[in-house]
């Protein structure tokens, strides 16, 4: 019995083994002030590797430019912009585009160090681990000596075996339904960045109502002598000085319900967005890219041969036609190589497709992160507006003649 032939073009991969490869995390380092330079560093750390090394922005984009060079046919994550585009994010503070740029910066790391086969490339081992400060040369050098997937993967001159016959039609369903997916998903990051904005600005107002709960409460000016009002007023006022305290707390657990939605709902948004996004640019790759060049290659072929057919119908002299000869058999060579790549070019996407598919799971993850961070937050916060309840009840009633406030609903 023979064994059973391993078919690479399908990825047997689950969302828990892609997550498990790495974590990596980017953290900004205080910045380096010189008479003329200003720049901003990272730590990287990979959990994988156990080890901290040090980038600056410019590493990232010599990696990130290797790395398409290396893997063309591949979901290559973009990097976050350099700096702030012009008219589009006008009012971010260059603190807040920083932070989102070493947000950008980290889920793009995590990305390509879980890729199934990015992750055992040596450029990505050597951006992960490399510690010396010439990280760029070391990095240029690792290219040079494996040049681009095509070249090195042992499937390349065989992937039109491995494709299903009606690969097209595949390969515009899944370009379809992914974009379906991508649109989507920018509607729930967009809605999710709105919510933890809310809860921050929800955190900004319950301090301020704090803060004039006990300005109002600290005011000095002397109370005139109405009835039994300056008494009431008097013992009310003291009261209101001691409520700060308490929206200051709700304030903290308001900006933390903030952080959290922001950090384990919106990020893991970004994160998926930014995996969908590099597909749709693969798709546009292989349309604009290899596709384009091998029609290119056909029609200059097809330009040849009327070429030589009309200096072969002329009698022309014998060097004129070798050389056409010589030119359309390198030409032919040129769209074998084309066709090659094209067919290499489907296989990959075919691959990449299942990605994705294989990374739809975490949508379970973004909703129970989403779930979890709502229910913590309104306990949280439900304890603290218990608490000071049963405060207010205990200071307002009883005591002066004041009544007692409809705190309870009946």
């Amino acid at each position: 019995m023979q064994p059973v032939q391993e078919n690479p073009l399908l990825l047997s991969l689950t969302l828990a083994n892609l997550l498990s490869k790495d974590t990596v995390k980017v953290e900004l380092i205080p910045e380096k002030k010189g008479l003329f330079l200003k720049h901003v560093e990272y730590q990287v750390t990979s959990q994988r590797f156990k080890i901290s090394v040090y980038r600056r922005y410019s590493d990232f984009d010599v990696f990130h430019e290797l790395l398409l060079q290396r893997y063309a046919y591949r979901t290559v994550p973009a990097l976050p912009p350099k700096r702030v585009l012009k008219g589009v994010l006008a009012s971010m503070s260059e603190r807040e585009f920083i932070e989102g740029r070493r947000r950008g910066l980290g889920r793009f790391l995590n990305l390509v160090a879980r890729h199934p086969f990015f992750s055992e490339d040596e450029l990505v081992k050597t951006f992960l681990t490399f510690s010396g400060s010439d990280v760029q040369p070391k990095l240029r050098d690792s290219f040079k000596k494996m040049g681009d997937e095509f070249m090195t993967c042992r499937y390349a001159t065989q992937a039109k075996e491995y494709l299903p016959a009606d690969i097209q039609s595949c390969f515009s369903a899944s370009r379809e339904l992914i974009r379906n997916i991508h649109n989507s998903f920018q509607k729930l990051r967009d809605r999710a960045e709105k919510m933890a904005e809310r809860s921050k600005d929800n955190a900004t107002d319950l301090l301020m109502f704090g803060k004039e709960l006990s300005a109002l409460g600290s005011d000095p000016s002397p109370v005139p002598a109405l009835d039994s009002s300056k008494s009431m007023w008097g013992d009310l006022r003291h009261s209101l000085h001691g409520l700060s305290t308490e929206f200051s707390l709700l304030a903290d657990k308001a900006a933390e319900q903030g952080r959290r939605e922001e950090d384990d709902v919106v990020e893991k948004l970004h994160l998926f967005l930014d995996l969908l996004q590099s597909y749709r640019d693969l798709c546009e790759r292989h349309e604009k890219g290899v596709l384009h060049e091998h029609q290119k290659a056909l029609q200059k072929y097809s330009v040849m041969k009327r070429q030589m057919m009309s200096a072969t119908v002329q009698s022309k002299e014998q060097v004129s036609v070798e050389q056409l000869e010589s030119r359309i058999v390198q030409q032919e060579n040129a769209i074998q190589t084309m066709e090659l790549r094209n067919y290499f070019s489907l296989f990959c996407l075919h691959q990449e497709s299942q990605l994705i598919f294989t990374y739809l799971p975490i949508t379970s993850h973004i909703l129970g992160a989403f779930v979890n961070s709502q229910v913590q937050g309104h306990r949280e916060m439900g304890q603290v507006w218990n608490a000071l309840q049963s405060k207010l009840s205990g200071l307002f009633t009883g005591k002066n003649g004041l009544q007692s406030l409809p705190l309870s609903p009946k």
